[in-house]
């Protein structure tokens, strides 16, 4: 686990512990949404279920994408799913971490493969 330095010194989180680094939790996210959800034996909730999104009717495609974005990010706690997009090649993941706004770009080969 990364933690956040400024200065030399680790940033309290004023819970007692130590802030993270807001890339470690970004690449976090990253595999998450790239993993397929249940591909892990002993972690049966960690991935997506963005391969799904074949099988879901051109309409229904990028509201499904985001409950499945939403579904994988929760466990997350420093993250807020604000929306996604679903563009001819790739799925943008806008979101809230750590009180700044960030955008996630994933191609949809590997998102959905």
């Amino acid at each position: 686990m990364e933690l956040k330095l400024v200065n030399g010194d680790y940033l309290p989180d004023g819970r007692g512990g130590l802030e993270q680094a807001e890339e470690e939790i970004l690449q976090r996210a990253l595999s998450r949404l790239t993993a397929r959800r249940g591909s892990f034996p002993f972690l049966p909730e960690f991935g997506s279920r963005l391969c799904l999104l074949g099988a879901v009717a051109p309409l229904a495609r990028e509201t499904a994408a985001e409950r499945y974005v939403t579904e994988a990010l929760a466990p997350e706690t420093a993250l807020k799913v604000e929306s996604v997009r679903l563009r001819e090649e790739e799925l943008v993941v806008y979101l809230r971490c750590m009180g700044e706004e960030r955008k996630l770009r994933l191609p949809l080969g590997e998102a959905t493969a």
